[in-house]
C-alpha cells in the first residue's frame, strides 16, 4: 500500500539495545530465521490447505431434522447411519435432534453426541407440542441448502437421502418418500392407504399418495413453510400447498426398531381429522346436499302422507315410524353440529396466535 504522511522512509530493528538493557542477544540470524519460519508455515498450513481442497468440492450443505420421542436407543443408530450417508454423497451436513420433552434420556444420549461432533445440535423443548412442532422447530434453526424431515424411530431409512439427493440434484425442490409397502400390521396399513386415497379425492390441494413427513425440502420451500401463520399444522399436506416441482421415491417402511409405536386408533383419527379439515370443504360441502337430500324427502313424504289422509283414513298410524324419523333426523343434526363444531375449533385455535412450540435449550458444541 502507498505509504502515509508520517510513515518513515525506512524501517529497521536494532536489537543492541535489547542485549544492553535484557541481556539479550539472537541465537539465529534474519536469514535462517527466515527460512525456518518458512518450513514452519509451509508444514503447518498443509493439512490446512488440504483440508480446503475436499471443502472446496463440496456443493452443498443439508440438514437433517430428526423429531425425538422415546427414541433413546434408536438416536445412535440415526446418527450412525446419518453420517455414513451424508460422507457418502459428499456432502456438507448438520443433524439436529428435537427432543420434544421425551420421558426417556434422550436427554443425555444427546449431551453426548454434541459433545462429540460439531455437526449435531440438540434442541429441547419445554414440553411434548407434537411431531410437526419439533419439525418446525428444526427447520427454523436450519441452515442447509435443503433440509430432511425424518421420525426418530429410525421407520425412515436414512440411506433414502441418497436417492432424495441425487433426485434434488435433478432440480426437483421437493422429495418425498413414497410408501409402496409397510412392515406390520397389514389391516392398519389398509386402513393408511383407504385414508390416503380418500384424503387425496376430497383434498382442494393435489396429495401425494402414500407419502409421509420424510422428505427433502430445498431452502426456499422451507423458508415458505416456516413464514406460515397458522398454529395448527399438517406438514405433509402444507408442503404439497406450497408448490413447487415434487416428486416421490419408492420405499418399503420398516417396523419401529426399537420399543412400541406410539401411534393408536385414537391419534390415526386425530390425524385423518386434522388433515381433512385442514385441507377440505367437502364436510360442509356434504351437509349442504344433505340438507337438501333430506328436505326434498320430507317434502314428498308429507305430500304422501296428505294423500294416505284423505285416500284411506281409516289405516292405523304407527309411532314406531315417528320415532326412527325423529332419531334418523337428529342424529343428522348432531353430525352437522360437530363437523361445523370441528371448523369451529381449528378457527379458535389460529385465533388464540399461541407460539407453534417453545424451546428450553439448543445445545452446541463448545470449543
Amino acid at each position: 500500500m502507498p505509504n502515509r504522511k508520517w510513515d518513515l522512509k525506512e524501517w529497521y530493528g536494532n536489537a543492541a539495545l535489547a542485549k544492553e538493557l535484557l541481556g539479550w542477544q539472537n541465537e539465529t540470524s534474519l536469514i535462517d530465521g527466515l527460512h525456518t519460519t518458512y518450513q514452519w508455515q509451509k508444514n503447518y498450513s498443509m493439512p490446512l490447505y488440504e483440508k480446503k481442497l475436499v471443502q472446496d468440492k463440496i456443493r452443498f450443505k443439508l440438514s437433517a431434522v430428526i423429531a425425538c420421542y422415546k427414541d433413546e436407543q434408536a438416536i445412535p443408530y440415526m446418527y450412525d447411519r446419518l453420517t455414513k450417508t451424508f460422507n457418502k454423497i459428499g456432502v456438507d451436513y448438520e443433524i439436529i435432534f428435537v427432543n420434544d420433552c421425551s420421558p426417556d434420556n434422550t436427554a443425555e444420549v444427546l449431551q453426548k453426541l454434541v459433545d462429540e461432533d460439531d455437526h449435531v445440535i440438540a434442541i429441547e423443548h419445554s414440553r411434548n407440542f407434537g411431531s410437526q412442532s419439533a419439525f418446525l422447530s428444526g427447520m427454523e434453526i436450519s441452515t442447509g441448502d435443503g433440509v430432511i424431515l425424518l421420525d426418530g424411530d429410525l421407520q425412515d431409512p436414512p440411506e433414502l437421502i441418497e436417492p432424495f439427493y441425487n433426485e434434488w440434484q435433478k432440480g426437483f425442490d421437493v422429495v418425498y418418500g413414497r410408501r409402496v409397502a409397510r412392515e406390520g400390521n397389514q389391516t392398519l396399513v389398509s386402513f393408511y392407504k383407504m385414508f390416503y386415497r380418500l384424503f387425496r379425492s376430497v383434498s382442494y390441494v393435489p396429495m401425494p399418495l402414500d407419502a409421509g413427513d420424510f422428505s427433502l425440502m430445498d431452502r426456499k420451500v422451507v423458508n415458505e413453510i416456516i413464514k406460515l401463520p397458522e398454529t395448527d399444522q399438517f406438514l405433509r399436506g402444507l408442503r404439497a400447498w406450497v408448490g413447487f416441482k415434487q416428486t416421490g421415491v419408492d420405499y418399503i417402511r420398516p417396523e419401529r426398531m426399537f420399543g412400541v409405536t406410539t401411534n393408536n386408533w385414537r391419534k390415526n383419527i386425530g390425524w385423518a381429522r386434522k388433515a381433512i379439515f385442514s385441507f377440505s370443504y367437502v364436510p360442509l360441502e356434504l351437509l349442504t346436499y344433505g340438507g337438501i337430500l333430506l328436505t326434498g324427502l320430507s317434502f314428498i313424504a308429507i305430500i304422501i302422507q296428505i294423500i294416505l289422509y284423505f285416500t284411506q283414513p281409516g289405516n292405523p298410524h304407527g309411532i314406531t315410524t315417528v320415532i326412527v324419523l325423529i332419531l334418523f333426523f337428529g342424529g343428522i343434526q348432531m353430525l352437522g353440529i360437530s363437523t361445523l363444531g370441528e371448523y369451529q375449533a381449528k378457527i379458535i385455535e389460529e385465533v388464540k396466535r399461541r407460539p407453534k412450540f417453545i424451546r428450553r435449550n439448543i445445545y452446541r458444541k463448545v470449543y
